[in-house]
């Protein structure tokens, strides 16, 4: 029962705090409190503990209060899941609704710039990544390299269709999708999460 409780309860969290932060923190204290899973003594410990790890605080609070109050790894996984799925949902909703709409859109100047500037800043942000991956302190395991590869790859794809003569109508549409700045930030963040 209480499995169902914290996957109610966290999926609500992720619906009303979408916008993450502090939002997220309070809400998960009222159904905390609500709930009576744990004292608030042990409930600002564990607020402590997320800012300290490394991560999303809101993610981690979620981790360590479905541990704490249901004892078991099962509990952790569910909070921290429910908790993810709102935006998840919500990503793929926007880029499945994009990709309905962007043949219209293909010729207009406006959605040129917006698309030219969404793949620099993901190329910002692969520099960004590997210049904190290679930072002798950073918490990062060795997955996150092969993360930020794929994504690296996938938006250099482009760029290869010409010198491996790719001309089936077929592959160019393949390699289209698997490049899109849209497509790579959410298979980044959505990578990101589940191996974090």
């Amino acid at each position: 029962m209480v499995y169902l409780e914290l996957f109610i309860s966290f999926l609500k969290i992720g619906l009303l705090g979408f916008g993450g932060g502090m939002s997220i923190i309070a809400l998960i204290q009222i159904e905390v409190t609500n709930h009576g899973w744990m004292t608030e003594t042990e409930f600002l410990d564990i607020v402590g503990i997320s800012q300290v790890t490394p991560g999303p605080i809101g993610m981690n609070c979620a981790t360590y209060v479905g541990y704490t109050a249901t004892g078991s790894v099962w509990g952790s996984l569910i909070a921290s899941v429910a908790i993810v799925i709102p935006s998840l949902i919500i990503m793929l909703t926007v880029c499945t609704i994009y990709m309905k709409i962007r043949d219209k859109w293909a010729d207009n100047k406006v959605y040129q710039a917006v698309m030219r500037f969404i793949r620099i800043a993901v190329v910002c942000l692969i520099a960004f990544a590997a210049y904190r991956l290679c930072n002798k302190e950073s918490f990062i395991d060795t997955t996150s390299y092969v993360l930020c590869a794929v994504v690296g790859i996938c938006s250099l794809l482009p760029l290869l269709k010409k010198p491996l003569h790719i001309e089936n109508p077929r592959w160019v549409r393949v390699i289209d999708v698997l490049s899109h700045p849209i497509l790579l930030v959410v298979v980044a963040g959505v990578t990101g999460a589940i191996m974090y």
